[in-house]
């Protein structure tokens, strides 16, 4: 037995290795103890090997699914060895000592996951794929829970926003790369030859260019991740629909960093709670939860999409009543899509084929219902006819079916009568069999006269009689018809010839039945299978009238508005709000002061200023949110909205580190503001906070400036502001486009008052003492900090401040044109010199000329 585990453990190689022997799955060396540890079980042993001995510990096969999802949360992958034979067909094969064959049916991972137990309903699981090619970088990602395909053509930089978008359990890669991954796989399944063949064999097809336009990156993704999701389906692949390839432009670009700051699906503790995913959604689905969330992690880019989206937002925001009914029906709804993709696993039963029945019934109601509608919206109209067409499929699973199936098909009894008469008849037998037995027991307790014989069944006796020990000796004897089979603790259990003849009849009638059952079963499962494409199909517009519809329900919860979409780059905003920090200001008894925002191109910078813990973060958040839910067809929380359409949006608010990758709050601050200014464009939404507070003050102050400038004469997006350097205000006599503002704060009897509204002009101070004392520091504290504070503003009217002599300071672009030129003179010089024609005193007076053209003359 030893000898098989360790053949079927190199071939698990990293994994656990499930074991199954008997009712167990086993778990030995170092495994064990890993499990033992993670699941908090009993660490024994088994025999010995090299001397020492056998650690084990073990699971039952009936509870397996929640000691798995114990382990795959801690990150461990599970390899499972099933027995693929009978004790009697082993015996057959070698003899009374053969070992039972096993072999590794599958591999469970993360990212590889269909079961209802350990999947998040409202959350879709992906596993990614990363292929590179000629320079080119592609992410191929698969919810086998589902059969949702996509592929993402990027680069290098861009790798990390769209692994953010999709968040996914599992990321696989070609051995050997710098990628970081969860787990690796021979470079040869990375090949962009062999991904195409895999592909083509997959689809059946001759071609792809009926998916798309795949490059060699694109193939290598998607190749790799299908040969993974084989191997750990051990040749069973799941259902994956064609790939969907996705344009880059197709969605508003968001950074991984932007994502955190503004926790668009999730908060930067990784919790949905408190999330904006998590304050919008009031879907009713497991389907239109996770559609919600790829919405509103990639806001679209085409505006007929997203007016398309808005106008059915708005039928379902407008008729209430239709509302109701529809998210009623919705709420009866079982999860298609999840249910055909544990059929299409191998991993379904007969409650599986039971959601279908049942999802695809009410579908077919839903549409009935939706085709009556009057001038119904565009996309309705295109969905409402995606929720029909399974008329056949339901009318068999209808018949088929006993009304609420079972989730394991081990004990039968899901196939309805009159589906097949031949089952009727063997269910018959079977009954017949079981009188016949209640009959027996009657007539042996009066033939005995033991009162309390009873006939029962296990799996090793069969049926069998069991009478108490104290009345045992009367069947005992010789010509009591019955014979002793085992003796326990307070009962003895005997058999009898007429029992077995019965027992033999239920148990045929029985194991022929459940064969039969089997059978339908797999038939039923196959006419399923055939029709996957247009299940799933329908299961995707049931999510989409679910968000639909649950939006509008927001929307008239909260009294939020329908945007106006344009294409010009501008951001109107009359009243908006922050719906998470709403929402919690709501729950505690207070009011959310909304507030203005006017990005036109005349103003499309603006400078936030006024104190901390006023609003400027809440303010900068808010608008950008806005402009996501916007982009994502959902209503805002404004009292009006007119947005230009944004391709790129950043946020660049908050201070964190990461140390891990040596890099200091300052410097992520920094990689961050780089990656805006070198990306951004008109068409982008940007948010910073306190730029360059995280080194000296003439430090930051300086790039503030810089950035600030940058912003307004390079970028020219659209961008919130917020600082405490007072001095960029001055910026505004010089930068056009640039708006000063303030969250208005007053000081009343000692104390600050943070009236969170905004105003136009420059606050007069920071409030920071005030903030200060807020905050609980001790007052002899704040008494020297006053003190201090006094000097220092002392010294700043004596010098004319931090920002002293910047006045004359040229702007951004004229700056660099006044560089360009002084390198361009001191080019001309450099070429006019004669090297060798020079003696010395004339070379020491042209070193001398070139720095002062260079401006790093030293006195002479």
């Amino acid at each position: 037995m030893m000898a098989q585990y360790h053949a079927l453990k190199a071939e698990a190689a990293d994994c656990l290795l499930f074991y199954r022997m008997g009712d167990f799955f086993e778990l030995f060396f170092e495994d064990a103890r890993i499990a033992a540890a993670c699941l908090d079980i009993a660490l024994t042993a088994r025999g010995a090997h090299g001397g020492d001995p056998v650690p084990m510990c073990g699971v039952p096969v009936h509870a397996a699914t929640a000691y798995l999802q114990r382990l795959i949360k801690a990150g461990h992958r599970v390899a499972i060895a099933e027995q693929v034979e009978t004790p009697e067909e082993a015996k057959k094969r070698g003899g009374s000592k053969a070992l039972v064959a096993r072999a590794i049916v599958r591999v469970v991972t993360a990212g590889t996951l269909t079961e209802e137990a350990l999947l998040d309903a409202r959350a879709a699981n992906w596993c990614v794929g990363i292929g590179e090619a000629g320079g080119a970088v592609a992410i191929a990602a698969a919810d086998i829970s589902t059969g949702r395909f996509e592929i993402f053509d990027t680069d290098t930089a861009g790798m990390g926003a769209v692994l953010a978008r999709l968040d996914p359990a599992e990321i696989v890669a070609a051995e050997g790369s710098d990628i970081d991954a969860t787990a690796w796989r021979p470079r040869s399944e990375f090949d962009s030859a062999g991904g195409e063949a895999r592909l083509k064999a997959l689809f059946g097809v001759a071609t792809l260019d009926g998916f798309g336009n795949f490059n060699r990156a694109a193939l290598s993704a998607a190749g790799g991740l299908v040969a993974y999701l084989d191997h750990t389906a051990r040749g069973a692949l799941p259902f994956l629909r064609p790939p969907l390839l996705h344009a880059g432009d197709a969605t508003m670009a968001i950074d991984a960093a932007t994502r955190e700051s503004l926790e668009l699906t999730v908060t930067q503790a990784g919790q949905r709670k408190g999330s904006l995913l998590d304050c919008v959604d009031r879907t009713v689905t497991g389907a239109g939860a996770r559609t919600l969330a790829a919405d509103i992690a990639a806001p679209l880019m085409d505006r007929a999409a997203i007016e398309a989206r808005l106008d059915l937002v708005q039928r379902f925001h407008d008729d209430a009543a239709l509302r109701e009914r529809v998210r009623s029906r919705l709420r009866a709804m079982p999860d298609l899509g999840r249910a055909l993709g544990r059929l299409a696993a191998g991993r379904g039963g007969p409650r599986d084929l039971g959601q279908l029945r049942d999802g695809l019934s009410g579908a077919w109601t839903l549409g009935e219902q939706l085709r009556t509608l009057a001038a119904p919206p565009p996309l309705l109209a295109e969905l409402a006819p995606r929720l029909q067409g399974h008329g056949a499929l339901i009318d068999l699973l209808t018949r088929a079916l006993v009304p609420e199936p079972p989730v394991d098909a081990a004990q039968g009894g899901y196939i309805a009568e009159a589906f097949d008469a031949a089952l009727d008849d063997l269910r018959s037998t079977g009954a017949g069999g079981r009188r016949a037995i209640a009959a027996l027991e009657a007539r042996y307790r009066e033939a005995t006269g033991i009162a309390a014989l009873k006939i029962r069944h296990n799996g090793v006796l069969g049926y069998h009689v069991e009478v108490p020990a104290r009345a045992a000796d009367r069947l005992m004897t010789a010509d009591s018809g019955f014979t002793h089979r085992q003796t326990l603790a307070g009962v003895v259990r005997f058999n009898a010839p007429d029992l077995h003849e019965a027992a033999l009849r239920v148990t045929q009638a029985n194991a022929h039945a459940l064969a039969a059952e089997a059978a339908h079963l797999e038939d039923l499962t196959a006419a399923a299978l055939e029709c996957r494409h247009a299940i799933a199909t329908t299961a995707d517009a049931l999510a989409g009238i679910d968000v639909a519809a649950a939006l509008a329900e927001r929307a008239a919860e909260a009294g939020w508005t329908r945007p106006a979409l344009v294409d010009h780059a501008c951001f109107e905003v009359e009243g908006g709000r922050h719906p998470v920090v709403e929402d919690a200001v709501t729950k505690a008894g207070g009011r959310f002061v909304a507030n203005d925002c006017d990005l036109s191109e005349s103003s499309r910078l603006w400078l936030v200023t006024g104190p901390n813990m006023g609003g400027k973060s809440t303010f900068l958040r808010q608008n950008a949110l806005i402009a996501v839910l916007a982009q994502a067809g959902s209503y805002v929380p404004a009292a009006r909205a007119r947005v230009g359409l944004v391709d790129r949006l950043f946020s660049r608010v908050g201070a964190s580190d990461n140390l891990a990758r040596g890099r200091s709050t300052f410097m992520v601050e920094m990689v961050e503001t780089a990656a805006i200014l070198a990306q951004a464009t008109p068409r982008s939404f940007v948010i910073l906070d306190e730029v360059g507070r995280g080194t000296s003050t003439y430090d930051g102050l300086a790039i503030a400036w810089a950035v600030v400038e940058a912003i307004h004469e390079d970028n020219r997006c659209r961008c919130l502001f917020a600082t405490h350097y007072h001095e960029l205000t001055r910026l505004a006599e010089r930068c056009e486009a640039l708006s000063l503002h303030h969250v208005r704060a007053r000081e009343w009897k000692g104390d600050l008052v943070l009236l969170h509204e905004l105003a136009t002009g420059p606050a007069d101070r920071s409030y920071g003492l005030a903030v200060a004392r807020l905050a609980g520091l001790p007052p002899a504290t704040i008494a020297r900090a006053k003190a201090v504070l006094a000097k220092l503003e002392a010294g700043r009217a004596k010098t004319g401040g931090l920002a002293a002599g910047l006045d004359d300071l040229p702007l951004f672009a004229a700056a660099a044109t006044q560089e360009a030129e002084a390198v361009d003179t001191l080019r001309e010089a450099l070429g006019a010199i004669d090297v060798d024609a020079l003696s010395p005193r004339e070379a020491l007076d042209a070193l001398y000329r070139l720095k002062g053209l260079a401006g790093t003359a030293p006195a002479r």
